[in-house]
């Protein structure tokens, strides 16, 4: 049984809250029910030996930590120099411990609280058993657990022995079957060992930020320009407007800003803003104040030397006079245009399109015909989408999509008048779980998602 989830963007604390230790024993029943379900064949109960479960990317999120602002070290610094090793060493520590009743769930299932089952009895049949996971009566399942990257976890795809040691600590936090005297891996081809695994499923898995060129800028050893979004604006926006700010700005405000990293895409954060400050602000000197921060900020991070070298050559947003406008609220986020800006941004990210299937498209293992499942994560929105239907060698071969969304809470905007700048949160978890040969009695996926409502 594989399963995959991604995007659980687990940080250290210093940007806002991650998701609690109760997903995770949550997962752990799910596993066990998931388990149970793929250990039914045709011929009777066979308890399912193994469980991989794929991590695919941004699982430690490196990037989302205002500790880069601390001194010169940033993400676009040389990584090989010692106080981008230290930096980095920092951070990923301190996630590990920010997170660490979370991750002992995780690691538990390699180890002391695994996934269970009931054992089979000779005769095919499941033994009656309790249902607590940690009866002994109940049968422990084999779990193995792998990690890819994405991009903001990127970092643990750097080479060197230094990066090894950084590495290990996530192997250490989560229990990882990923080698780390090598870079975790960012395409499949890069593990064998995985790349294997996959295919014996006929899934073909990747991040996807490559398909985001704000994310991704051909080479996953380097900070992009979304990089640069997060650490410049996004990590220093709700440290300043407390800093400057805190003492009058209503409770409900200084909250809100701790949810400027669930804004997805990035570049919407200044319309999530405006919305924010218009429900809980009711003071528009104030609401200003906070617009004029995030202006002086946003003027800052356009003038920063990592984004200005972008300029001439960095085409997605055509120039960063481009860019300028849709991030300040001097420019572009008046009513008027406030439909241009979304639009706009969504055709730059998204290429106009809600939903990132045709990305599939582009992979050579559906031109090759050779998986059956293309799974992405990366967008922080589930999908699961019919691709294709082929005869193959005399054989039906049905093609899915399939991205795996996030474990985090979603902030997205309301679809009907985006002038009106209305945004609807809400949690959501989702993972998938793709079966081989008799397991689930033949049946190829699982997949669920789950959502809980915020007050």
């Amino acid at each position: 049984m594989l399963v995959i989830i991604s995007d659980l963007h687990l940080t250290d604390g210093t940007s806002g809250e991650t998701i609690k230790a109760g997903a995770f024993r949550i997962f752990r029943e799910r596993l066990s029910d998931m388990a149970y379900d793929a250990s039914w064949r045709e011929e009777g109960y066979q308890p399912v030996e193994r469980i991989d479960l794929l991590l695919l990317g941004d699982i430690f999120d490196a990037i989302r930590s205002t500790k880069w602002l601390n001194g010169d070290v940033r993400p676009w610094s040389n990584p090989q120099r010692q106080p981008f090793i230290d930096k980095l060493t920092e951070i990923t520590q301190a996630i590990a411990a920010n997170n660490a009743e979370s991750l002992d769930v995780l690691k538990g299932f390699t180890g002391a609280r695994p996934v269970t089952i009931p054992p089979a009895t000779a005769s095919g049949q499941p033994r009656k058993v309790s249902h607590d996971q940690d009866a002994k009566s109940r049968q422990p399942v084999e779990m193995r657990i792998h990690y890819m990257v994405g991009n903001h976890d990127w970092f643990y795809h750097l080479p060197g022995p230094a990066h090894n040691q950084i590495r290990q600590i996530v192997a250490n936090a989560i229990g990882l079957t990923t080698p780390t005297d090598r870079p975790f891996p960012h395409e499949l081809a890069e593990s064998p060992e995985l790349a294997a695994l996959c295919t014996a499923y006929r899934v073909y898995a990747r991040h996807g930020d490559i398909f985001d060129p704000f994310n991704f800028e051909g080479n996953r050893d380097a900070a992009t320009l979304g990089d640069a979004v997060v650490v410049e604006l996004l990590n220093r926006f709700p440290t300043e407007v407390t800093k400057r700010l805190g003492a009058v700005l209503p409770a409900a405000c200084i909250d809100g800003l701790k949810e400027i990293d669930n804004v997805r895409p990035n570049l919407l954060v200044p319309v999530w803003l405006n919305s924010l400050l218009n429900r809980t602000v009711p003071d528009k000197r104030q609401r200003d104040q906070v617009k004029d921060i995030w202006d002086e900020l946003a003027d800052d991070f356009l003038k920063h030397p990592f984004v200005r070298a972008r300029d001439k050559t960095f085409d997605l947003f055509d120039t960063v006079d481009q860019l300028e406008w849709a991030l300040k609220f001097s420019k572009g986020l008046s009513l008027q245009t406030m439909s241009q800006v979304v639009t706009w941004i969504r055709q730059k990210i998204t290429g106009g399109e809600t939903t990132s299937h045709q990305n599939a498209f582009k992979e050579p293992a559906f031109i090759q015909k050779q998986a059956r499942f293309i799974v992405h994560g990366h967008t922080h929105r589930h999908e699961i989408v019919p691709l294709d239907s082929a005869i193959i060698g005399g054989q039906r071969l049905d093609e899915m999509y399939f991205n795996s969304g996030t474990w985090r809470r979603i902030h997205e905007m309301a679809r009907f008048q985006p002038t009106e700048q209305e945004f609807l949160g809400f949690h959501e978890m989702t993972y998938f779980a793709f079966f081989k040969e008799t397991e689930r009695r033949g049946r190829p996926f699982e997949a669920w998602t789950g959502h809980l409502g915020v007050d």
